[in-house]
């Protein structure tokens, strides 16, 4: 039990209706409160990813909801692939960083799970630290993607952010926890 449960709001309680449901989403409402729910139970991974050279892995690509370009870093849904759905956290991300950037991780590590929004969704995200990568092929996603893959000198990363959103890119502001992390977070 949470500490604070006793402080909870009245429509904490009230039912859950269905408002809509699609196959990555459904809308919710409960009490007065809407919101979207992942309809995946593993959520999804961001990978933090810094190459033998120093350079960390962002990714580029249009993104339909925002009707923008984007920088990420690489990123996924948990068992979204058919006949997959059991797939582990950390065998998503691995899966993820290969298919979007073309580097794989010999391994692997959790640096911390939360909420992505919190007040509009029950999308948990979990940042993924890869190590030791090797480059296997030119990424740039499934056929459903077209990714840019971009190796930024670690030292320069958040300068070259904030160049991309003054040039007009959408930055996920979640990049600059990932930068954090990377050089706060234990490695396992």
């Amino acid at each position: 039990m949470n500490p604070r449960d006793d402080a909870l709001p009245p429509d904490a309680g009230a039912p859950e209706e269905t408002l809509y449901q699609g196959r990555w989403l459904s809308l919710r409402r409960r009490g007065r409160w809407e919101y979207a729910e992942r309809n995946n139970p593993g959520g999804a991974a961001i990978v933090i990813a810094v190459t033998p050279e120093d350079r960390v892995l962002f990714v580029e690509q249009y993104r339909v909801a925002i009707q923008s370009h984007t920088i990420e870093m690489p990123a996924g849904l948990v068992g979204d692939l058919a006949g997959q759905e059991d797939e582990s956290l950390l065998l998503a991300a691995q899966r993820e960083l290969e298919e979007e950037t073309g580097w794989r991780s010999g391994h692997a590590t959790l640096l911390h799970q939360g909420p992505s929004s919190a007040g509009m969704s029950t999308e948990m995200i979990a940042y993924v630290r890869a190590f030791d990568l090797v480059k296997v092929g030119a990424g740039g996603g499934d056929a459903s993607e077209n990714i840019v893959v971009h190796e930024v000198p670690r030292r320069e990363a958040g300068a070259w952010l904030f160049a991309r959103a003054a040039e007009g890119y959408s930055v996920d502001p979640k990049l600059f926890a990932g930068l954090w992390l990377l050089e706060h977070a234990s490695a396992g």
